[in-house]
């Protein structure tokens, strides 16, 4: 793994950080209301569209640059260290494209990819359920074939900015008789019918940054199906390995901004000099250090097998691990301000609570990486 960039590497990046110097986004938006935050975001993610740099990895016969994933790897670094917010569809385009063009049929391709680019129609993610949890395999909303439609009814929960969204990337049972990993199908659902529900769930941040889905007899053309009938495990797993890699240079870029922002308060404060801090400081620098080439590493496995590996999960894991550790180290060294509502470290410290729940929880990244990374045995259940 060679961390030098090569001269076209280091032209794409000097592009990117010209253009995000001469394109700041607008101020974000101060009323508190999530739709105005929302507006704001899409706007941004338009702009980017604008100018060419919505998804650079995406093909070009699909809107993007067809960069590599070195250049792929810069951009979302870049995007972080500017720190500009994540665009408002960041779902369609980390997960939802990227599953279309594995699987999608030519007509889907053609059909969503575009306003997936544009912001103009936005996705979120319907996989996990009140009583599956990280378990997809053990999800019970069913589908059943009427005609030359699905009949979708059940339960989905923690879906990110389905309150926004037009599309739902669905996975539901459409065969209870055989194992229970085989007999789900991935479909498109649109969101705007009075046959899904959606229900905001208020965090402890104050926002409503997930929902409830409440799905009874909703209709899903045959035609939004994904990868056929049954397939829905693998489809899904697709989309599982793209959450996990999509933005870990990002997470990594935005923990690094943190630390140094905590280390120069410490130094402000006298507090470098107290061995206590010093050394938790220290093993936090060790940390993004570690994230960092982890996610350069899961590169290789991207340029490798052409999507990325179970190794995103390690990435995830360690993140939420460090950020966790981070908010709370800096609740000491910046003090009130950090328990101060409506602080920017208020929201950090809260906000990192739910980073070992979402995309994974980290029992279940655990278990993934010491079987499917290490190649260690299953546990078996005790008889």
């Amino acid at each position: 793994m060679d961390l030098t960039f090569t001269p076209e590497q280091t032209a794409f990046r000097d592009e990117l950080r010209a253009w995000l110097a001469e394109n700041p986004p607008e101020a974000k938006p101060t009323s508190g209301d999530e739709h105005d935050e929302f507006v704001w975001r899409r706007d941004w993610q338009r702009r980017l569209y604008d100018g060419g740099w919505a998804a650079p990895s995406w093909p070009t016969e699909y809107g993007g640059r067809g960069v590599k994933p070195v250049e792929s790897a810069i951009y979302f670094e870049e995007i972080g260290r500017a720190r500009v917010p994540f665009s408002a569809n960041t779902l369609g385009l980390l997960l939802g494209g990227p599953t279309l063009m594995v699987w999608g049929t030519d007509e889907q391709k053609e059909r969503y990819l575009p306003p997936i680019l544009s912001a103009e129609e936005i996705w979120c993610q319907g996989f996990s359920e009140p009583d599956a949890g990280s378990d997809l395999a053990a999800l019970k909303t069913r589908a059943v074939k009427d005609g030359d439609e699905w009949v979708v009814t059940g339960q989905k929960v923690w879906t990110s900015g389905a309150q926004f969204a037009k599309w739902c990337m669905l996975v539901a049972r459409t065969d209870a008789d055989v194992p229970k990993h085989k007999g789900l199908t991935y479909f498109l659902m649109d969101m705007e019918q009075d046959a899904v529900q959606v229900r905001p769930l208020r965090q402890i941040t104050g926002e409503a940054e997930f929902n409830e889905l409440f799905i009874e007899e909703a209709r899903v053309p045959d035609a939004n199906v994904v990868g056929g009938v049954g397939n829905g495990w693998k489809v899904a797993l697709t989309t599982l390995m793209n959450e996990r890699a999509g933005l870990g240079f990002a997470l990594q870029i935005r923990l690094r901004q943190l630390l140094d922002d905590t280390i120069q308060t410490a130094a402000e404060r006298g507090l470098l000099e107290d061995p206590l801090y010093g050394d938790a400081l220290a093993e936090l620098h060790i940390r993004c250090e570690t994230l960092r080439l982890l996610a350069w590493k899961g590169l290789t496995d991207a340029e490798r097998y052409g999507q990325p590996g179970p190794e995103g999960s390690l990435v995830k894991w360690l993140w939420s691990d460090t950020n966790q550790r981070l908010t709370e180290l800096a609740v000491d060294i910046v003090g009130p301000e950090a328990l101060t509502a409506g602080t920017d470290w208020s929201y950090e410290f809260l906000r990192a609570r739910g980073n070992t729940i979402e995309g994974g929880t980290t029992e279940v990244l655990k278990n993934i990486v010491a079987e499917r990374v290490l190649g260690l045995p299953r546990l078996k259940a005790a008889a």
